[in-house]
């Protein structure tokens, strides 16, 4: 935690989130001079008191430090897109569930002219990211009554149970989950990376450090300007890596003037680079969720497992797929513990469409970094119908596990979407009605040869123009694997930090 912010480094990492930990541990370990800038608090080291309880509690989502970025009126309802504003970034707020996705998604990234991409050459990285958050596999024995229940119930419909989620050559099955949690708390990427070299003279980190912009002469980077202590300062940088996330990273370059030429103008910006992709490609993937009255049975269970004092909300995940994806899995199946509707109690399992076809974009509204952006997501949008469709066979299948001997007694009566909404015109009609999201924004700076007009950074990170601007976080992905999001985001800092750490021209 810096008391001062230095007029010049060699590396200003814009954003201490997920990505931006990993980056910044890995350059301050190779002796890189290293500035953090992150926009929320930074709460120090794992222990201090400072830690918000909901933050720490990995039996819950975190909720405080939020950005408040929601859909506004861009949806039917509207859609909160909870992202956290505080060292650690969306670690300090997921559900601890650590999935990878499978081959085809890394392959088909490398394969669109992005090397050092495929499967084969980032499967170390995965499992050295496993490795530094201190990633554990719940066993089915530990499994709450209800993720137990959905587990077994699983086999009713030809879900074999897995052993974990994280084979990459793997389809579909029940699995305990992976999960990032020591002792009852989030391990999240603050803990797991920057606590090691917080001691080192060459990271510095500052907190409430909101970058307005990147500064860029002659076509490089040269530092940044950010708000800090209520004023505005310049640091000066050889490089500057954008670490702020699929809603926040193109804000800071179109901040900088690096984006569409017609948007830029109209806000007044100068244009630095004119790369119509940033802000564009944006997709989460589509989530439907089911919910049940439940059972004294199953009440009964939980609250004597309660009374224990561990009783995680998510332990449990299925691959599962559509009829648009039978080869692998492009669903994911997720049961979660009663939650209160009103006076309503709710047994639920949710469904995410994995592989999206909606896409949407991210614009700012204003050179003011505190002023929101346009998010519009454009869910359930593509033409053809996929991702209604695959949500409402989703759907289809939980009822399925729901209805089978010895389950249906369990989940009890259906509350949502309800029995009245039964065939599959009815389920598409609901889940257009009711878009929600899963988590998982990404794309907004899409990675890609220079050659591809949409693309806005190369394989390296590296934007599309601008030497020594750098971004790596989730919205690089070109596409969006199948998989929960934060081991890949902890995965790509791992990626382009050795790309970073590479000699000229070398590859790593």
């Amino acid at each position: 935690m810096t008391e001062h912010l230095p007029a010049e480094v060699d590396t200003v990492v814009v954003g201490g989130g997920t990505s931006g930990n990993v980056i910044a541990a890995r350059l301050a370990l190779a002796g890189v001079d290293t500035l953090v800038l992150e926009a929320g608090p930074d709460f120090g080291p794992f222990g201090s008191a400072a830690w918000p309880p909901d933050i720490l509690d990995a039996t819950r989502l975190g909720h405080s430090n939020d950005w408040g970025y929601d859909s506004g009126d861009t949806l039917p309802t509207r859609v909160a897109f909870e992202r956290a504003r505080a060292i650690g970034g969306c670690s300090d707020f997921n559900g601890t569930t650590q999935t990878w996705g499978h081959r085809r998604d890394y392959d088909d990234w490398a394969a669109a002219g992005n090397p050092g991409w495929s499967a084969d050459e980032l499967r170390p990285l995965f499992a050295e990211g496993t490795r530094m958050m201190r990633v554990k596999r719940y066993r089915a024995e530990e499994l709450t009554p209800w993720q137990r229940a959905w587990y077994d119930g699983g086999t009713a419909i030809g879900l074999p149970q897995l052993e974990t989620l994280n084979d990459l050559d793997q389809t579909i099955g029940f699995a305990p989950e992976d999960n990032n949690i020591v002792d009852g708390i989030r391990w999240n990427t603050a803990f797991a990376y920057l606590d090691p070299v917080r001691h080192l003279a060459n990271l510095r980190i500052a907190g409430e450090a909101h970058v307005e912009r990147v500064l860029v002469s002659d076509g490089r980077a040269t530092g940044v300007t950010v708000l800090w202590r209520g004023e505005r300062h310049v640091v000066r940088a050889g490089r500057v890596v954008v670490c702020g996330g699929a809603y926040n990273s193109p804000q800071v370059l179109q901040r900088s003037g690096i984006g569409e030429a017609r948007m830029l103008k109209e806000l007044a910006i100068d244009v630095v680079a004119d790369l119509p992709g940033v802000g564009e490609n944006l997709h989460d993937q589509p989530f439907l969720l089911l919910s049940w009255a439940g059972s004294e049975r199953m009440s009964a269970a939980m609250e004597r497992l309660r009374g224990g004092g561990w009783a995680p909300d998510e332990q449990a995940m299925a691959k599962a797929a559509s009829s648009f994806d039978p080869d692998a899995f492009d669903m994911h199946f997720l049961p979660y513990s009663p939650t209160h509707r009103g006076a309503e109690k709710r047994w639920s399992c949710g469904v995410g469409a994995l592989l999206p076809r909606s896409r949407g974009h991210v614009r700012i509204r204003s050179v003011d970094p505190e002023a929101k952006p346009l998010i519009d997501h454009r869910f359930l949008s593509d033409p053809e119908g996929h991702d209604a469709q695959v949500l409402a066979e989703g759907a289809e299948q939980l009822r399925a596990i729901a209805a089978a001997p010895g389950m249906r007694e369990l989940v009890g009566r259906e509350l949502r979407p309800g029995p009245e909404i039964g065939d599959r015109a009815a389920l598409v009609q609901h889940v257009r009605a009711n878009p929600d999201n899963y988590w998982h924004p990404v794309g907004t700076c899409r990675m890609g040869p220079a050659s591809d007009a949409t693309a806005v950074v190369g394989h390296d990170g590296q934007v599309h123009g601008v030497a020594g601007c750098y971004v790596a976080d989730c919205s690089i992905m070109p596409t969006i694997p199948r998989a929960t999001t934060a081991m890949p985001a902890v995965m790509i800092g791992e990626r382009i930090a050795r790309f970073l750490l590479a000699p000229a021209g070398g590859g790593a």
